[in-house]
């Protein structure tokens, strides 16, 4: 068993897009129109065929109060791995986004996080 496919619950898949793709850097894999919605996947360019991204809209009744108590609390909803966790700090930083976690050492790994500006926190990581 694999894993080869993670979901981030997004309110708007367009603008979730333009942020993963153009600002992430995430690679568009799979856009299969399913009536309002899209099957949307990105890959990182590292892996193309490794685990998918699904921007999967956040239209169930749950999620929006799930997705705000986690923002309200500063939980990452998913975290990315990165090689140097500084560099790609200042890299989005210098992009706009939004840091509500500045890189911090915690043991093992080094992380911080951000908003993806479609309703979650979003953690990058790296291992030391």
């Amino acid at each position: 068993m694999r894993i080869v496919l993670a979901s981030v619950l997004v309110d708007d898949q367009d603008k979730a897009l333009r942020f993963y793709r153009d600002v992430l850097g995430f690679k568009p894999k799979t856009d299969i129109p399913l009536g309002e919605h899209r099957w949307l996947t990105l890959v990182s360019p590292e892996n193309p065929d490794g685990v998918e991204l699904l921007l999967e809209p956040d239209a169930h009744p749950a999620v929006k109060p799930f997705k705000a108590a986690l923002v309200a609390d500063g939980i990452p909803f998913t975290s990315f791995g990165v090689d140097d966790v500084q560099k790609e700090y200042e890299r989005l930083s210098a992009l706009g986004v939004i840091f509500t976690q500045k890189p911090a050492l915690m043991g093992p790994v080094t992380t911080a996080v951000f908003d993806d500006t479609c309703g979650n926190l979003i953690q990058i990581a790296q291992r030391h």
